[in-house]
C-alpha cells in the first residue's frame, strides 16, 4: 500500500524541474514510477536493465556501494524499494525508520539510479517478473542461489551479481549505535 502522503510533499524542498534540467540534473520524482510505468520505462531501455531491492533505510557507505556496483553492471538500474508494509512484516513494528516516500526520494536523487518502484510484497519475485531485468544485484549477505528472481534473469540469459559488503556498514548497526548513544 502506497501512503497517502504524495512523493511531492517529500522533495518540496528540491529546486523545479527547469531548473535541474538546466544544470544537468534529471529530476528525481521522475524516477519515482510506479509499476506499470516502470514497465513502459523497462521496454524503451536500450541495453541491459539491472534490478537491486531492499529496505534502505538509512543510507550508509554499503548501500552506495552496492547502488554503484549494480549500475556498473549494466545500461540502467531499477531499485525494488521495500513499502513500509513489508519492511515491518520483514522486521518487526519498529522498522522502518524512514517513511517509504522519504527512503525512494532519496534513492531516487542518487545519480546511478535511473528508477524506483516500491513493492508490497515480502519479496520482489513478482516485481522482477514483470520487470525482467537482464542483471540482478544483491549485496554480500546473500548467496547467489538465495536471490529471489535470479531464476528469473537466469532463465532469460540473464546474469546474477553479488557485490562484497563493506565492512561494518548496517542500518541495523546505526539504529543500535543511536539507541546506546541516547542511553548514555
Amino acid at each position: 500500500m502506497v501512503s497517502a502522503r504524495s512523493e511531492a510533499s517529500v522533495v518540496t524542498s528540491l529546486l523545479d524541474a527547469s531548473r535541474l534540467t538546466a544544470v544537468g540534473v534529471r529530476d528525481p520524482r521522475s524516477k519515482c514510477l510506479d509499476w506499470e510505468a516502470a514497465v513502459a520505462w523497462r521496454a524503451r531501455v536500450a541495453g541491459p536493465v539491472v534490478f537491486t531491492n531492499g529496505v534502505f533505510d538509512l543510507l550508509h557507505p554499503g548501500h552506495v556501494d552496492v547502488l554503484m556496483g549494480a549500475r556498473a553492471e549494466g545500461a540502467a538500474l531499477v531499485v525494488g524499494l521495500n513499502s513500509d508494509a513489508s519492511v515491518r512484516r520483514l522486521k518487526g513494528p519498529t522498522r522502518p525508520v524512514r517513511h517509504q516516500d522519504e527512503r525512494r526520494a532519496v534513492l531516487a536523487a542518487l545519480e546511478m539510479v535511473d528508477v524506483v518502484v516500491i513493492f508490497d510484497q515480502d519479496t520482489p519475485a513478482e516485481l522482477v517478473a514483470r520487470l525482467q531485468p537482464d542483471v540482478i544485484v544483491k549485496g554480500g549477505d546473500y548467496a547467489p542461489e538465495t536471490i529471489v528472481g535470479a531464476d528469473v534473469v537466469r532463465a532469460r540469459g540473464g546474469r546474477v551479481v553479488v557485490i562484497p559488503l563493506v565492512p561494518g556498514q548496517s542500518t541495523t548497526g546505526i539504529i543500535a549505535k543511536l539507541q546506546d548513544d541516547a542511553a548514555s
